[in-house]
């Protein structure tokens, strides 16, 4: 398995999956993003009715959900988020999912020990990639727990796809799992936490929609490589 980081300004390191041979694969969300998703649609309808620049909206949303998870993780044993590359109204926003985090532990009694954190890992079978938010352990067991953090107003649907995809790549690897958590940890003091348990059940089916927008994405690939460079053989 192999992984380059193409570094952006002031924005989350992006990274690029590679297979053992060198082969570039494609990462967990951007295969699903063949998936048309109605309800983000409507919600950039919503914005647009008021004003509101969806893209504009999307960015500086995407920054505070970003900031959140490095000073969850920061706070869990990550690295140290860069205090330098935030505005104090960003870092202040950011905050509020912060402590629906710590509500969350307080609530619940879990104490997190963390094995990997924002650690990417590669299917070699099905030819993907992702990077999984936290690894470990929850519970009195120590049995390792994969917990994605969401920062969105609500769980949907394509959360429980891409946890999937980063469950399989996981038992793949060779990882025990004992379970497969959503916390979503709101952006206002309004919004509290989610704490979605998947099934075993949800995660199987998370796994067929997610291999069949793989295989969309796939057929997609092969359809515009054909445009750009021209298709070869019968008409």
């Amino acid at each position: 398995m192999k992984l380059e980081a193409a570094p952006a300004k002031r924005a989350k390191v992006h990274t690029v999956y590679r297979l053992a041979d060198g082969t570039k694969v494609p990462g967990v969300t951007t295969v699903l993003g063949v998936i048309n998703k109605p309800a983000l649609m409507n919600w950039a309808w919503q914005l647009g009715t008021q004003g509101i620049d969806y893209k504009h909206y999307v960015d500086a949303t995407a920054r505070i959900g970003t900031l959140a998870h490095e000073m969850i993780q920061e706070y869990l044993g990550g690295p140290d988020w860069d205090r330098s590359a935030f505005t104090r109204e960003e870092i202040d926003t950011a905050e509020n999912a912060v402590l629906s985090f710590f509500e969350w532990e307080k609530q619940t009694g879990y104490s997190m020990k963390t094995f990997a954190i924002e650690m990417p890992v590669i299917s070699e079978k099905y030819r993907y990639g992702g990077t999984v938010d936290w690894l470990g352990g929850i519970d009195a067991s120590g049995d390792y727990w994969l917990v994605d953090f969401k920062t969105s107003k609500a769980l949907y649907p394509e959360h429980e796809w891409q946890t999937s995809a980063y469950y399989k790549a996981l038992l793949e690897l060779g990882y025990k799992i004992k379970g497969v958590r959503l916390l979503r940890i709101g952006r206002s003091s309004d919004e509290g936490f989610d704490d979605h348990v998947l099934s075993k059940k949800q995660l199987e089916s998370g796994w067929k929609v997610f291999l069949s927008a793989l295989k969309l994405y796939r057929a997609r690939y092969e359809y515009e490589c054909g445009k750009k460079y021209g298709f070869k053989g019968a008409a």
